[in-house]
């Protein structure tokens, strides 16, 4: 209630077009049946329960309610669990509160840190574990999502964020070195010329000064930030794979051209209308991506990481028996007698017309 109507307008306009985006990555249950009777299939279930961690301190982060939640939501689970610090009266941010009642979460605990992550893998005396936990947070944090994965499931260990800008020369550096300023971590930019690479820093310490967060802003450019100046675009396509980065921003003509060559990526922001922010905010794609170089193997948190799949298989007599040779001879190569037993056993019946082959549990 606290909340101001602009910004209950901005979460509202971003949760509409994140659920929009997430409901086409919903999977449903399937089977198939085979032609020998056997049903296979899949069946997709929602987990029971999820925690959100939203980060608090020196900054406040709605956008990250609506990124963990609406997910999870829309996979269908019941029990979305928020915890987050308090501000320095022990309140909590208004903005926070809104975007939890936006995207469907159900409880709310004013708790932070690594024994907010404790309380939602074992459960405390006021609040009850859940099945996964999901949200950035500091080192801390990290750390203790490490710890207890395994006893409860996790979406990733986050590193600090980090930005990739690819640039030809056709780029504005003004653009250039503010996309870079926006994740100031670790920041490459890989260019074709020394010229336009100076541009860009006469750029940044042009537009530093401006900021809010200069300092912060400087540092983490001077200890983390790189310029790479490619030979070819070939070269600056391999350099980009290498580094594997969270965000990834093609500052050039013709982007949609290098799209297939791009194999390692957490997210693609293509063309200079096409800033990292809307990714973070309003596009509709998830913005807790793979940092560190792990989008060589990793993905976007997903409605995927809500749900899990139990296999389904039912054979009928005929399905097995068609199968049954294959099955003894692995089973009596790994030396697991009693796995061969339970097919001969199963044939010995056939046989004896205690079964009929053509008998079809599938169909029933």
């Amino acid at each position: 209630a606290q909340c101001d109507a602009k910004t209950v307008a901005a979460l509202e306009h971003a949760a509409k077009q994140i659920r929009e985006f997430h409901e086409r990555q919903k999977q449903q249950s399937w089977f198939t049946i085979r032609e020998d009777g056997a049903l296979v299939g899949a069946k997709v279930e929602p987990l029971d329960s999820v925690g959100i961690y939203v980060p608090g301190g020196r900054a406040l982060y709605p956008s990250s309610v609506l990124m963990n939640a609406i997910p999870a939501a829309v996979a269908g689970v019941k029990r979305i669990v928020c915890v987050t610090p308090p501000t320095k009266d022990g309140s909590l941010d208004p903005a926070i509160l809104e975007a939890c009642r936006i995207a469907g979460v159900t409880e709310i605990y004013s708790v932070g840190g690594a024994q907010a992550i404790g309380a939602l893998a074992y459960g405390t005396e006021s609040i009850q574990k859940v099945a996964k936990i999901t949200g950035p947070g500091n080192a801390f944090v990290a750390a203790a999502k490490k710890i207890v994965s395994g006893d409860v499931g996790i979406d990733m260990i986050a590193g600090p964020s980090e930005v990739c800008v690819l640039a030809d020369e056709t780029a504005l550096p003004e653009l250039v070195a503010v996309d870079l300023m926006a994740q100031a971590e670790h920041d490459p930019l890989v260019t074709f010329s020394e010229a336009y690479a100076d541009a860009v820093e006469n750029a940044i310490q042009k537009t530093v000064e401006s900021s809010t967060r200069k300092e912060i802003t400087m540092s983490s450019l001077t200890d983390k930030g790189l310029i790479v100046i490619c030979d070819s675009l070939t070269q600056a396509l391999q350099t980009i794979n290498v580094i594997a980065p969270e965000h990834l921003e093609l500052h050039v003509s013709r982007p949609m051209e290098l799209l297939g060559q791009i194999r390692n990526a957490g997210a693609i922001f293509m063309g200079e209308w096409t800033p990292e922010a809307v990714g973070d905010y309003v596009a509709g794609p998830n913005h807790t991506l793979p940092t560190g170089g792990t989008a060589r193997y990793a993905s976007p948190l997903s409605v995927d990481e809500f749900v899990k799949k139990s296999s389904v298989i039912q054979y009928s007599a005929a399905a097995l028996k068609n199968d049954a040779r294959a099955i003894e001879t692995i089973a009596d190569h790994e030396g697991l007698w009693a796995h061969a037993q339970s097919v001969r056993l199963r044939m010995e019946l056939m046989e004896h017309g205690r079964v009929s082959a053509n008998a079809s549990s599938a169909d029933s």
